[in-house]
């Protein structure tokens, strides 16, 4: 049976034997190669190229962070960190997975045999999850090129692009070559630029720049304007356009009278643009506790790097608070939050117990508790934080926080899935849902790292908007405001 070749790197000898034997207790993978610091591990994945990697966070010569930037410069490999819990290591690790990192664990305490249990249990969950998204993102793609062939809109191209997978379902996908006749028109600043080569004169572009990967619709025609030739009226329109008109014409004194006014109106819009209020500061989200919405995200693997694309464009004025549930362990919260406070407009804490919440701040669960949100007998909104029995094996959980929402009718909740193992979250997004909630997000297949629990709401059918996760921020603004 063919299994999956592993690199593990840690600097110290002992763990490096820990982790292949945990690693190796699994006849699924095999450990093929060791390295003891960042460079040795550069080499010998490009040399070995491994299907997974585990990488330790603090080595000498080069950590494990600045290695894995480099190994995903190269080539694209899940790797999953491990990490201690000192301060700088959890800070390192939270880069880590904004890098490119599939997951992380924490390093087992080695003087207790039942914690390097449950650590090897928990490796081995992330290393095998990993191997499962390539597997299931490679035969969509296949399924996909397969489809579009089917319909003849995509063409097998004599040039095949090499892509790495896991050892065991290797695949060579094709490349998608775009069919002449099936390409979209010509959008109309391809026209517009057409035209500026051909005419040498510089005119203003007539719409933006479409979206990456986006096809461009054909633009509406202009509507024609029916006119007289040779009227002062006719004239003044034809000015407007410096390539219509030739340079001899002069402008009759009405048509000159109103092109001055046009002119003057121009200018004091742009004065008025270049007069800015001042920018809301970080958490001056008005009095504690005076809103009327609320926004709750739920995230996992993958969840600290889509975090922070999302909470990086949601603005400071935000008329909600935002609670979030990422799995995690304790401690690392922390250092998660105070990473995304340095992106994110919005003022970002760990939550505590009894804080009351405040609209254009987030609060995230802490690891180890359950958050729940609590209404005091004044009317306001309180953080609350319980030590219950872990919910879908999960402590803080994405349900047990959602179900705290459902008494709370008044408020317009919107629920937000991103990317993660398993369906947590799902289910209580589902009643709420039916009693009428005001918004449901998901993050789509195409950007989730793991598209666990976003695809089981979506099975669930209780999704409103499933979108990648580069536009969730601006319909979730959008949708709140």
């Amino acid at each position: 049976m063919a299994v999956y070749q592993v690199l593990v790197v840690d600097d110290s000898a002992f763990m490096r034997k820990i982790v292949t034997d945990l690693i190796q207790a699994d006849p699924e993978f095999k450990v093929t190669a060791t390295a003891s610091n960042g460079r040795e591990a550069i080499q010998k994945s490009l040399e070995l190229k491994p299907d997974i990697i585990t990488m330790d966070v603090e080595m000498p010569e080069m950590n494990g962070l600045d290695a894995l930037k480099s190994i995903m410069k190269e080539s694209f490999v899940p790797v999953i960190m491990l990490s201690g819990i000192n301060e700088q290591g959890m800070k390192e690790t939270i880069m880590a997975l904004e890098a490119g990192a599939f997951d992380f664990i924490r390093k087992p305490s080695i003087s207790h045999d039942q914690d390097i249990a449950q650590v090897g249990k928990a490796l081995v969950e992330r290393m095998r999850a990993a191997m499962n998204e390539i597997k299931r993102k490679a035969d969509r793609d296949l399924s996909l090129k397969n489809r579009d062939i089917s319909r003849g809109t995509v063409a097998p191209s004599a040039q095949q692009v090499q892509k790495e997978m896991p050892g065991r379902d290797r695949v060579e996908p094709v490349k998608k070559t775009i069919e002449p006749a099936q390409t979209s028109p010509r959008s109309l600043r391809e026209q517009t630029e057409t035209f500026q080569a051909k005419s040498k004169k510089p005119i203003e572009s007539l719409s933006p720049p479409s979206k990456p990967g986006r096809v461009e619709s054909k633009p509406e025609p202009l509507p024609k304007v029916e006119r007289k030739s040779g009227t002062n009226a006719d004239r003044a329109v034809r000015s407007a356009n410096p390539v219509q008109t030739p340079k001899e014409v002069r402008l009759p004194n009405a048509a000159k009278v109103a092109a001055d006014q046009i002119a003057a109106a121009s200018a004091s819009a742009k004065a008025k643009d270049l007069i800015k209020p001042n920018p809301v500061p970080k958490g001056a989200g008005g009095p504690e506790g005076t809103f009327n919405k609320l926004v709750a995200i739920g995230c996992s693997t993958g969840g600290p790097r889509a975090l922070k694309t999302l909470l990086e464009q949601l603005p400071a004025d935000l008329p909600a608070p935002v609670i979030i549930v990422q799995h995690m362990p304790p401690n690392f919260t922390r250092s998660l939050a105070q990473r995304l406070n340095t992106f994110s407009p919005l003022h970002v804490v760990e939550a505590e117990e009894g804080m009351v919440l405040k609209k254009g701040t987030a609060y995230i669960a802490p690891g180890g508790f359950h958050v729940k949100v609590n209404k005091t007998a004044d009317g306001k909104f309180v953080v609350k934080l319980t030590e219950d029995q872990p919910v879908n094996g999960h402590r803080p959980s994405v349900d047990t926080m959602f179900e705290s929402l459902l008494p709370f009718t008044s408020l317009q909740r919107h629920l937000v899935l991103l990317t993660g193992m398993g369906s947590d979250g799902a289910r209580m997004m589902k009643r709420l849902y039916e009693a009428g909630v005001t918004s449901t997000f998901a993050e789509n297949e195409e950007t989730c790292v793991v598209y666990g629990m976003p695809r089981s709401a979506v099975e669930l059918q209780c999704v409103r908007h499933l979108l990648p996760l580069q536009e969730i921020a601006s319909k979730l603004v959008q949708a709140v405001k």
